[in-house]
């Protein structure tokens, strides 16, 4: 590593004064359906997500700029990219030992679902029950969309890397794994996420491989923060553990951190995306698009995680820094997310993003929404400019980098 970070203190302590979810609502919630994701083009950059009656008793989600999405990339290039013979630099060591990690299947057995399921979902009453139930849907989408991207990368590169196509076959186990344990979830809501039409009719977002090293890799890392604060923070407040899903969390993020550690070795045997000015550039863009893309969705949904007894700012900022902190090891250049004046942007982005959302739920024709958002896309992205342009960090190196897969708790 060229250069670490300076560490300061993280954030260690969330409120917890919010009252936990409500109480048994009899007589309700009894029908099942099937949510199928709808796919509208969204007008930008609205970011919430509605749900409406469609054809044949299904229901239809919103899909908006914040959805998750799903990806696809140059398959072509990927070949090229991990071909042992044009690519020299692939250390096929490293990725055998991964191999053997990721087939020792430490979850094999863990994802086993028991009566606390039904019985605790059964007591989530009201307006938190929606939310909630947002959050299962948003959280298989995810996961659903990583398991689609890694099938096809395990199939398409099996005869030019049969080890890294391996790989990717297995973290799309794990992906399906994630997904179908959510979808699970919903049922406990008497709903259910048809994965089979979102396959289909899901619009899919084209990403250079890669772009799609630097934003998978950042996922994966963002996501292992997440669940690690919300099961320690759980752990240590049981009063608010209102689902037993939260119980699975911690080895649910060495998934993800495994997967994050593998997207790490794959950037390093591809030093021309580390080490130049452009991958600078790329590295903080991408750093940028997911910290204000979870902080501006978040925001949004307090009332989850007022729910279960977290602030949502500050477990937000305390993701994000934690989050930067991991990527600093590998990016050329991450964000100053420590600076205080980069949490101000984030919370006026926050208030422009919600005076958006007002005008698209107001009466006005559309030709004047539109002149209203003109003004607030403006100020939206002079805020993002500003926050992309502040001094970065330079951070990790390629160069003698070794290569270490850690789980860090």
């Amino acid at each position: 590593m060229a250069a670490e970070m300076a560490l300061v203190k993280p954030i260690s302590k969330f409120s917890n004064t919010t009252p936990k979810f409500g109480t048994r609502r009899i007589g309700s919630y009894s029908k099942f359906s099937t949510i199928r994701m709808s796919t509208t083009t969204p007008t930008p950059p609205a970011a919430s997500t509605s749900t409406k009656p469609s054809k044949k008793g299904k229901t239809a989600i919103k899909e908006t700029l914040l959805t998750p999405r799903f990806y696809t990339t140059d398959f072509d290039e990927m070949e090229m990219l991990f071909n042992t013979e044009i690519n020299k630099n692939l250390n096929q060591d490293e990725f055998v030992a991964l191999l053997q990690e990721f087939k020792t299947d430490y979850n094999q057995t863990h994802f086993v679902r028991n009566k606390e399921f039904k019985e605790a979902a059964d007591k989530i009453d009201g307006p938190l029950r929606q939310i909630f139930v947002e959050f299962l849907e948003r959280s298989c989408t995810a996961e659903f969309s990583g398991f689609l991207l890694y099938k096809e990368l395990g199939r398409r590169l099996k005869k030019t890397n049969p080890v890294v196509a391996e790989i990717f076959s297995l973290m799309s186990r794990d992906e399906a794994r994630h997904a179908g344990f959510l979808n699970k979830g919903l049922s406990d809501f008497n709903l259910a996420l048809d994965l089979g039409f979102l396959t289909k009719a899901r619009k899919y977002t084209f990403f250079k491989p890669k772009f799609i090293f630097y934003a998978t890799y950042l996922s994966e890392k963002i996501g292992y923060w997440r669940y690690i604060t919300i099961y320690r923070h759980l752990k240590e407040n049981p009063e608010y553990q209102c689902y037993p899903i939260f119980k699975y969390f911690e080895n649910w993020c060495q998934d993800e951190n495994r997967h994050g550690d593998f997207f790490s070795a794959l950037m390093k045997a591809q030093p021309q995306f580390l080490n130049d000015w452009k991958a600078k550039l790329w590295a903080r863009f991408f750093c940028l698009s997911v910290y204000v893309t979870m902080y501006l969705n978040d925001c949004q949904r307090t009332a989850f995680y007022e729910g279960i007894g977290l602030d949502t700012k500050e477990f937000d900022m305390h993701v994000i820094i934690e989050t930067n902190r991991t990527t600093a090891r590998i990016f050329p250049a991450v964000l100053d997310v420590e600076n205080p004046e980069f949490k101000r942007k984030l919370d006026r982005m926050v208030e422009i993003n919600e005076k958006l959302l007002a005008v698209g739920e107001s009466d006005d024709i559309p030709v004047v929404k539109n002149l209203k958002r003109i003004p607030l896309v403006a100020a939206l992205v002079s805020e993002l400019l500003a926050a992309y342009l502040m001094p970065p960090i330079e951070s990790g190196s390629v160069d003698l980098a070794e290569f270490e897969p850690q789980l860090v708790y």
